[in-house]
């Protein structure tokens, strides 16, 4: 006898799949399990190597990398089990599937294999959690406790009460039985709350209800693809029906959300068409653009200006069927559209390395991830399953990802939103048979997007393309990565207006004073012409003489040296004539992927980039600085109101010491490679950078070694008291882009407020003079690494202001040594003692071109 026939019409038992000790879902350290946003269930931190079948039934999805599956009973209840945490990333190394999908199970019947010493020294955690998508009127009993033994032990019982299981869903095909549209009367749109709400209400039916607003569609059966319409006080909802009772529960959910799902609502008023009335725009008191209507403004995402001429680009179109009368023919086709793209992108990243384009491959690899995500795989196969064409089920999944990070406010998840279009794309095209690559543009071409994708950028003739725009993007996108490295103009958030100007139409692009000039002048053209070919001609004269070091017309040494974020970074600065590294962002090696990257494997980076810069020549390296605009995956951070203001830089290695520890160790275990300092970000007082000395000076006597540790000077709080902080800390170096951010309390990522970020406001200039003199009281240096510092027009306020190294752009290098060696440190006193005293950036730039006039 099977042990299923515990199992009975009304209760459903499940055996443990596995041999280990028993965990509630609310103590699995990852937010997606504790907080039952997959489903219910239990977890299990396995003793044995084996998953077997809690139930009899069929494997209904065997995930590709088989770290996980699904099983479906004969009631169509599902059970998910997930072996261990971030297991994905493996990509299928350490597990050996038993079965295959489709495969007819009895409970207690092996499915997959997997190595537990491969999974502890590669996964977040061998916790397996075992999951049920509960049907309506179902419910959990009997959750074991303890210790389990796998096929044997009862796991959790899932009882009923009264019904057969779940119905299937309504097909969702054609025209909806019912739809309607309603205001959202809830001060802060659709929440958690009121989504549970909403919830309940639409259990009481059996159509099948779809939700939509601002562009994204939603199931309306989960609270999290609720609260992913990023609904807002206002909006307008629609609700669509199909089945037997729509009429009816489209009609209640219009009048539930009227009446606010559980919140007062009372003061929400509607004008008589039913529509909320939003307050329209004004014209500000203010400016935040530019006022010549011959100017478009923008963000500058890489720098440089061009002559070109207009061409709208990346609007594809794919066409493919809706429907199909053979769905396993349909998996099958996109497993090998699949299967092709993948090997595209391995080849492309191979290709990358081989060059060595460290971010470039980095940025295709993390694409190849996101090819094989399991909930993108399970949404699409779902689709196909309910009779949708497998073209129809990708582009529609693809469409409800991106959308929903685009309605997030955070800037960095909003960019990666491109990241999964790109993929999205890749997958279509090879379903449909559509080209990805550029038509034939006019020479000089200025293609304009609505948001870049890395593909875009590398499927374009760079003998052709002169710059390129987009609407959307910023300056931390991977296409603005890899713009600058391909030296190639880019301005992101340009004005709307740029879709008015018809395909040839000639502009100039400005992305270092971030505008497009329409209607530009034979005077203008020839004048931006002259600037490029004089431009060129001063940077080939700087680098003839590279090597050479920085001094001023009067005798003072500055430092110049370069801002890296790889090995590559490193072996170019050397060639440019960097003295050292002034600043080494070490995000590259935990951003775009699931795990933290390992002691060993930081060690053996940190030491190959100072072997690169050689023993003479300083390298200092940052900790990790994430948080705020910089998550990370596997460090699931708490959602934060402002949380440029919250758990970010030092704070995140501060409350989470292991992960500090290990990097700390990693690069003291670096140090003899050559000459290592260490620097901390977001230091704001003593306490926190005394915490971090005392750690670092715990493993420095383990490792019987020590380097130099300074701090980033980037919020006031550490300007103020940079006297105190540089009896201390070894050095200082100013991070200019946040210490004006945090100075003038305007995020640099906003659209309204970005061209008001100005470092060279006079308030940002105090601060600088207060760090510099600080630091000199305690004879300690100090630098800027900060966009500042590769200004070249504000290179001779930061050396009167008291500055002693510039650490820049790669590129810059030859530039800004060549621009020292031009100044005299007493003129530059003198400059920045005027600057302080004026009223803002605008008149300290006036007084910087009166100067330069003058020299």
């Amino acid at each position: 006898m099977s042990p299923n026939a515990l199992a009975s019409d009304r209760e459903l038992v499940l055996l443990s799949p596995l041999s280990g000790l028993i965990l509630p879902l609310t103590e699995v350290p990852d937010p997606a399990f504790a907080q039952r946003m997959m489903g219910d269930g239990i977890a299990i931190d396995p003793t044995s190597n084996r998953v077997v079948s809690p139930v009899d039934g069929t494997v209904s999805q065997l995930f590709r990398t088989h770290h996980a599956l699904t099983l479906t009973t004969a009631h169509n209840k599902k059970i998910l089990i997930h072996i261990g945490l971030d297991t994905v990333a493996l990509k299928g190394e350490g597990f050996k599937p038993l079965v295959a999908e489709g495969d007819t199970v009895t409970a207690g019947q092996p499915l997959i294999e997997f190595d537990m010493d491969y999974l502890a020294q590669h996964a977040r955690s061998l916790i397996t959690p075992v999951l049920i998508d509960q049907p309506k009127g179902a419910q959990l009993s009997g959750l074991a406790q303890g210790f389990v033994e796998g096929g044997k032990t009862p796991l959790m019982r899932l009882a009923d009460s009264g019904s057969t299981g779940a119905q299937p869903s309504a097909a969702v095909s054609g025209e909806p039985d019912a739809i309607a549209e309603v205001v959202i009367p809830n001060p802060t749109g659709l929440h958690a709350r009121p989504s549970a709400v909403f919830v309940k209400e639409r259990s009481g039916f059996t159509a099948e209800v779809r939700l939509s607003c601002n562009g994204i569609d939603g199931r309306s059966d989960s609270v999290t693809e609720i609260m992913k319409l990023n609904t807002r006080q206002g909006d307008v909802l629609t609700i669509k029906a199909w089945g037997d009772d729509a009429e009816a529960a489209v009609k209640a959910l219009v009048t539930a959300v009227q009446s606010g799902l559980g919140e007062d609502v009372s003061s929400f008023k509607v004008d008589s068409a039913g529509v909320h009335t939003p307050i329209p725009e004004e014209q500000p008191l203010l400016s935040y653009g530019s006022n010549d209507p011959n100017r478009l403004s923008g963000v500058k995402a890489a720098p440089g200006r061009a002559v070109g001429k207009i061409v709208h680009a990346g609007d594809l179109e794919f066409h493919y069927q809706d429907h199909t009368a053979d769905s396993q023919a349909e998996k099958a086709l996109l497993e090998q559209s699949l299967t092709r793209v993948r090997n595209t992108l391995s080849q492309l990243v191979s290709s990358l390395q081989s060059e060595d384009k460290k971010e470039q491959s980095e940025i295709f690899a993390a694409h190849l991830v996101l090819l094989d995500d399991p909930a993108i795989a399970s949404n699409v196969r779902a689709r196909i399953d309910q009779g949708f064409s497998a073209g129809f089920a990708w582009d529609k999944t693809i469409e409800e990802e991106v959308g929903a990070l685009r309605g997030l406010n955070n800037p960095i998840l909003a960019g990666r939103a491109a990241d999964i279009q790109d993929v999205g794309n890749r997958v279509l095209a090879d379903l449909t048979g559509v080209s990805v690559t550029a038509d034939a543009w006019p020479e000089n071409a200025i293609p304009v997007y609505r948001d870049v994708t890395p593909s875009d950028l590398l499927t374009l003739d760079l003998s052709k393309v002169v710059g390129l725009c987009s609407l959307e993007g910023g300056a931390s996108s991977h296409a603005a990565i890899i713009s600058r490295s391909l030296d190639l103009p880019y301005l992101a958030g340009v004005d709307s207006q740029i879709h008015d100007l018809v395909n040839g139409t000639q502009v100039i692009i400005n992305a270092d004073k971030g505008y497009v000039q329409l209607n530009p002048t034979a005077e203008d053209i020839e004048r931006c012409q002259n600037y490029k070919q004089k431009a060129e001609a001063e940077y080939q004269a700087a680098l003839q003489i590279a090597s050479e070091h920085a001094v001023t017309s009067d005798g003072t040494a500055i430092e110049v040296a370069a801002n890296i974020g790889s090995l590559a970074d490193a072996k170019k600065a050397v060639e440019l004539g960097a003295e050292g590294v002034g600043l080494l962002r070490t995000e590259f090696l935990y951003l775009d992927r699931i795990t933290a990257p390992t002691e060993d494997e930081q060690t053996e980076i940190y030491t190959d980039i100072l072997q690169a810069m050689g023993p003479d020549r300083p390298v200092i390296i940052r900790t990790l600085d994430v948080g705020g605009d910089k998550p990370l995956a596997y460090l699931p951070l708490p959602a934060e109101e402002n949380p440029f203001l919250g758990e970010r830089g030092i704070r995140v290695g501060i409350n989470r010491p292991s992960i500090l520890r290990t990097q700390i160790r990693a690069l003291l275990r670096s140090a003899k490679a050559g000459k290592l300092r260490v620097m901390l970000p977001m230091i704001g007082s003593l306490d926190e950078f005394r915490a971090v000395k005392k750690l670092m000076d715990d493993e420095s006597a383990n490792l019987n070694t020590s380097v130099e540790l300074g701090i980033m000077i980037e919020v006031p709080s550490a300007a103020l008291m940079a006297q105190e902080l540089a009896r201390e800390a070894a050095f200082f170096s100013i991070g200019t882009n946040d210490l004006t951010q945090y100075t003038l309390a305007m995020d640099r990522g906003h659209p309204r407020m970005a061209s008001r970020i100005d470092g060279l406001h006079p308030a940002v200039l105090r601060m600088i003079a207060m760090t510099c003199k600080g630091a000199a009281a305690e004879q300690r240096w100090t630098g800027v690494c900060g966009g500042l510092a590769s200004d070249l027009d504000a290179i001779p306020l930061l050396l009167g202001l008291g500055v002693n190294e510039l650490s820049v752009s790669v590129p810059t290098l030859p530039l800004v040594k060549a621009k020292v060696r031009q100044l005299d440190i007493t003129r530059c006193r003198k400059l920045a003692s005027e600057a302080l005293n004026r009223e803002d950036g605008a008149q300290v730039r006036a007084l910087l071109k009166q100067w330069q006039e003058q020299e």
